[in-house]
């Protein structure tokens, strides 16, 4: 199946298919089920540009409501990066006099409060409006918008130009990766930089983490397709950084056209992405088959287990997990509930195959034989946390790159 590439316009050709899957942060009460949405999780890779995306939209509405339940403040990992990412603008770009930094999705404002505490003029946009309200708690200035052309214009006409425009997890996100470019233009000072650090294509094949792949997670980058896009839109790709969180992202830097000089970084990512054949059709119809083997090998291991009277609860009730239940077909016949520590999301079911989620104090009474550990992407962090789990002989459940029990 072909479909229209969202950067470039030219053919995308579908590579994997992950089925019939819902809202990946539509966690639901039981008066809810009969109205779940659901849309056709594909992915594509543009031959042109070599942009992979997603072939399907889910409407941004949908996902990115009042109610939204995630909060970057969650994790003490995350915590800890976005305190050193923002220190770090401020040594460099925001040392300027009357510096002004804009965080697109700024979510509980995690980042641009330290910002905000070092007196730098800022605003945060966040379209979901319990988490800005979260932000303006701690002193962060939001706009309860959707970043975009028109948006950005605005804010230039009342606050004058940004030396930093930043986000995290979140231009992926964004289909019209046009209107946000155009933004950014309007917005950005002429020395300014546009920073933004996402899931890297290159880790999800390696790692064969294909639950990075939600109704959320539209693009997937690379350091090829990032510099193809910022080209299109007048910018250049003038540096790169790998990062360990999330299971593996990079931060990109894009300056105007001609404005900085490349790292060596830059080069150095484009080549390992080469010699990888990270753009090449065949890499990617490899990585489906990897796929459906996780699959093969996750079905088979809970089923074996629950044959052999196992109790199996799941820890984290990510949104990537929304994406391997409804793909390997995950119910509550074969993993009981889900423990998580957002409050909004304890109560109600997961997305699709409605798994209870509990918090985290339901884990340990009694303690389950096995856990499937969802958030994987934060296992030292959880499994420090719970290592009374394991001293009472429980086991973790891994899926990434292989299915295993540690």
């Amino acid at each position: 199946m072909t479909t229209t590439c969202k950067v470039c316009g030219n053919d995308v050709t579908e590579f994997l298919d992950l089925g019939r899957q819902p809202l990946s942060d539509a966690f639901l009460t039981g008066d809810e089920l009969d109205r779940e949405f659901f849309y056709r999780l594909a992915v594509g890779h543009c031959r042109s540009c070599t942009m992979v995306q997603l072939v399907e939209e889910v409407p941004r509405e949908r996902m990115f409501h009042h109610d939204y339940p995630y909060y970057s403040s969650g994790s003490t990992t995350m915590r800890a990066h976005f305190e050193q990412t923002a220190q770090d603008f401020l040594r460099t770009e925001l040392a300027k006099p009357d510096a002004f930094a804009v965080e697109i999705g700024c979510n509980d404002g995690v980042m641009l409060k330290t910002i905000g505490k070092a007196g730098v003029r800022h605003l945060g946009f966040e379209p979901s409006g319990r988490v800005a309200d979260v932000a303006r708690s701690h002193g962060v200035q939001v706009r309860t918008d959707f970043f975009e052309e028109a948006t950005a214009v605005e804010v230039r006409a009342e606050h004058g130009p940004a030396s930093v425009i930043y986000a995290a997890n979140t231009i992926c996100h964004i289909p019209y990766l046009d209107s946000i470019f155009r933004g950014v233009d309007a917005l950005l000072a002429e020395d300014g930089v546009f920073v933004f650090e996402d899931p890297y294509l290159g880790d999800i094949v390696r790692k064969v983490s294909f639950d990075q792949i939600y109704d959320e997670h539209f693009f997937f980058f690379t350091a090829r397709s990032v510099q193809a896009a910022a080209k299109r839109f007048g910018f250049e790709l003038v540096d790169v950084r790998r990062l360990p969180v999330h299971g593996g992202e990079v931060r990109y830097t894009i300056a105007r056209a001609g404005a900085r000089r490349p790292s060596a970084a830059v080069d150095a990512l484009l080549a390992e992405e080469s010699a990888a054949q990270l753009a090449e059709a065949a890499t990617l119809r490899e990585f489906a088959a990897n796929v459906a083997g996780i699959r093969d090998d996750l079905v088979s291991l809970l089923r074996s287990l629950r044959a052999e009277g196992h109790r199996i609860a799941g820890y984290g009730a990510t949104a990537k997990s929304a994406t391997i239940t409804n793909f390997c077909d995950i119910g509550p016949d074969l993993v009981s509930y889900v423990c998580d520590s957002t409050p909004a999301k304890q109560g109600r079911l997961t997305p699709g195959k409605h798994l209870p989620v509990k918090p985290p104090e339901a884990f340990s009474d009694p303690y389950p034989d096995y856990a499937v550990l969802f958030a994987w992407n934060h296992a030292e962090e959880i499994i420090a946390k719970e290592h009374r789990f394991r001293e009472a002989g429980g086991r973790w459940i891994l899926y990434v790159p292989t299915v295993r029990i540690a």
